[in-house]
């Protein structure tokens, strides 16, 4: 009897170990999924419910090991939109589903683009995003304010740069997302000593004048000079004179300007008025407010593109040289 008994503590014994063996490497195995999964979990989802979303996306189905973990980790499961990569155990999963830190879709934004150009680099990774319903948002003055921005619309307030938006995102908490980045901005360039803040009166103003500088010229150097040259027309009141303010009232981005658009009454037109427009006509980035905040100190009062392939442009601070580089520029287009 003694004997048996020893035997059979002997085999509960190996039995136990086995089984403790097959827990833990169960519990330390590797998900399922051979590549990056992505899973929605949905609001107020219990534990059971995360098993069956990783179940269903082939990620985890071993039941026993899951609730073993959950008992051991306790997690705090969010809600969300989550990537799963291959090749993690159990609890890095239900530690990513914890973290709160969804899934995200990462687009850049071009500087100089004005918000009606916006959805299209938008829509490669939304493709139901709708071109429509991010106009009337940036168009509505109480949708603008509610993200407090002090303007009518949201043209300049769209901060051009790399996001990491959310996966399901749309139109709205995208817009959210580069008017939060954008002001963000403004409390950074308000806090900088030196600058033309307080000459050019508010952000508005800083965004307006930026936007143009933007349009102007692809030359990051150059940015500060062109913004010294508006700075200098808007003090003497001289007209900024600036072909792409025209462009903006007629969304005429390329091809020729003609003599009945540069006559427009817009207040736009800045080839016929004096001092700002009413708005930016585009949505500057970074290098380009800095410009308009910080400009260049120079005596030029006008500028043309040099048209050599350089992309730069003549500086001069008189109509006669000015009007000797714009010969030099026809030359060199061959003219």
């Amino acid at each position: 009897m003694k004997k048996i008994l020893l035997i059979l503590a002997l085999i509960l014994a190996l039995l136990g170990t086995f089984l403790g063996l097959n827990i833990k490497s169960r519990l330390s195995a590797s998900v399922q999924n051979t590549q990056t999964v992505l899973l929605e979990v949905p609001k107020g989802s219990s534990a059971a419910k995360v098993f069956q979303v990783l179940k269903e996306h082939g990620v985890w189905t071993d039941d026993l090991a899951f609730r073993l973990t959950v008992k051991k980790m306790n997690p705090n499961l969010k809600a969300g939109w989550f990537e799963i990569p291959a090749g993690i155990t159990l609890q890095q999963v239900l530690s990513i589903i914890e973290s709160g830190k969804i899934a995200v879709r990462r687009v850049t934004i071009p500087e100089g683009r004005a918000s009606w150009e916006i959805p299209a680099y938008l829509q490669k990774a939304y493709p139901d995003l709708s071109a429509d319903r991010w106009n009337k948002l940036v168009q509505d003055p109480k949708f603008a304010r509610s993200l407090g921005v002090e303007a009518n619309t949201l043209e300049g307030y769209l901060l051009p740069d790399t996001y990491p938006f959310p996966i399901d995102a749309n139109e709205e908490t995208i817009l959210k997302q580069m008017v939060a980045a954008n002001l963000k901005l403004r409390d950074e360039m308000q806090k900088k000593p030196g600058s033309m803040w307080n000459t050019l009166g508010n952000w508005h103003k800083v965004l307006t004048l930026a936007s143009v500088v933007e349009e102007e010229t692809g030359i990051p150097e150059e940015r500060p000079l062109i913004s010294g040259v508006f700075h200098n027309r808007l003090r003497i009141g001289m007209p900024l004179g600036a072909d792409p303010t025209v462009r903006f009232i007629f969304k005429n981005l390329t091809g020729p300007i003609y003599k009945s658009q540069l006559n427009s009454d817009s207040p736009y037109n800045t080839r016929k008025f004096k001092g700002l427009m009413p708005g930016p006509i585009s949505n500057p980035g970074r290098k380009a407010i800095e410009a308009a905040l910080f400009p260049a100190k120079t005596s030029a009062l006008y500028f043309v593109a040099k048209d050599d392939g350089s992309m730069t442009h003549f500086f001069s601070s008189n109509l006669s040289d000015h009007n000797k580089y714009k010969d030099v520029a026809a030359k060199n287009r061959g003219e």
